[in-house]
């Protein structure tokens, strides 16, 4: 994952722009629904960290599920691109 994917995530989760908003909180919900299927979810693991994350990559899902360029190192879900508004 790059830096830009990072900061990506992060700005859609925190900010993301108004006409974006519904589209990204769509993908992440059926990311986070996948993600939890999974048995990287930390979830499944003893773990420090409070927060709900992939124990193979170590993003933290609420950020990483609403990078639209970032996919699962499992390819459990892939890129997608926003439609056209």
């Amino acid at each position: 994952m790059s830096l830009a994917q990072i900061y990506e995530g992060w700005k859609n989760h925190l900010l993301p722009e108004e006409r974006t908003k519904a589209f990204i909180e769509h993908v992440s919900k059926e990311r986070i629904k996948i993600c939890e299927q999974c048995d990287k979810h930390s979830s499944k693991h003893i773990t420090m960290r409070p927060d709900a994350h992939c124990t193979e990559c170590g993003c933290t899902l609420s950020a990483k599920t609403k990078c639209l360029t970032c996919e699962c190192p499992f390819k459990k879900w892939i890129a997608t691109e926003l439609p056209e508004l």
